[in-house]
């Protein structure tokens, strides 16, 4: 377990931003507690600076996780947000998107959100931004990558896709077969 490095922290930081923005910083500046972001195993994960005093008494071996995992980087060196981030992408998203309840099941099973299945979208959001995706009881079930402003989703026929799905919750039933 080791701190990132420069390049590391500015492909995390470019990531994290795409879905979050400004309010990177509430996750950096904390009040309640130092946090900071390590690397074990290609994993990038969010641990607070107590935990990480705590685990130097461990080798690299001994440990396998420690704190939140938020993503992974691959060999080429890109980083890859994974599911177990979205508490904080769903915390600290500017832009959000609602889905109805009729295409949660379809969201869940990997399939993009289609106009159809939009319940609401925030203001402002731009094509391509990164969104949070919650349900219309406000429970976060996964993030992407909109298609459409949201000029373009009041214009637009019900068949158009207006977000990407990146990953949902869904993801944990899907690769089940896989990790066993």
């Amino acid at each position: 377990m080791r701190p990132l490095s420069d390049q590391e922290t500015k492909t995390l930081f470019e990531k994290l931003s795409k879905y979050i923005g400004r309010n990177l910083k509430y996750m950096i500046d904390r009040e309640d507690e130092k946090y900071c972001f390590r690397l074990h195993n290609d994993r990038v994960y969010y641990v607070s600076e107590r935990l990480v005093k705590a685990a130097g008494c461990f080798g690299r071996k001994e440990i396998l996780s420690i704190g939140q995992c938020l993503g992974k980087f691959s060999k080429s060196g890109k980083f890859r947000l994974q599911i177990t981030a979205l508490e904080y992408i769903a915390r600290y998203a500017p832009h959000k998107i609602w889905i109805k309840p009729t295409i949660e099941q379809s969201f869940l099973y990997g399939n993009h959100v289609m106009k159809s299945g939009l319940g609401r979208i925030t203001d402002d959001t731009e094509r391509y931004e990164g969104v949070a995706v919650f349900n219309m009881a406000d429970l976060p079930l996964g993030f992407g990558i909109t298609s459409k402003s949201t000029l373009e989703c009041r214009t637009g026929t019900s068949g158009d896709i207006v977000a990407f799905n990146q990953a949902d919750v869904g993801q944990y039933l899907r690769d089940e077969e896989t990790l066993i």
